[in-house]
């Protein structure tokens, strides 16, 4: 790899791995919130999480490329995280808020990488 683009992946990597694991704690409690008791009050969150983790998996691969988009994906990003970060914040459970922290953390990486 050139070095040019090595150091720019370089500069990436905060963000890529805020993402990854931003991604993997949506799909951790995506398949927590299947398993819930109240999953029907759960639907939102759900689908937010679907987003969310796509999302991530996207905005790092755009970042990992040097893609001329990867801003702009990565300012998406930041607002499906946020959006997920509030719906997981309303149940109390510990995967709920343990994802929405890696999503607050997820979207401030974005944010700072989109700007």
């Amino acid at each position: 790899m050139p070095a040019v683009v090595q150091t720019r992946v370089e500069h990436f990597q905060t963000c890529i791995d805020a993402c990854n694991a931003c991604m993997q704690a949506c799909e951790q409690c995506l398949t927590s919130c299947l398993n819930e008791p109240d999953v029907q009050a759960r639907v939102t969150c759900i689908q937010l999480l679907r987003d969310c983790a796509e999302i991530c998996a996207v905005a790092s691969r755009y970042m990992a490329r040097n893609s001329a988009y990867a801003k702009q994906v990565c300012a998406l990003c930041a607002t499906v995280c946020e959006a997920c970060a509030a719906e997981c914040a309303k149940f109390q459970d510990a995967h709920c808020q343990a994802c929405a922290e890696a999503c607050r953390k997820c979207a401030a990486e974005c944010r700072k990488m989109a700007a």
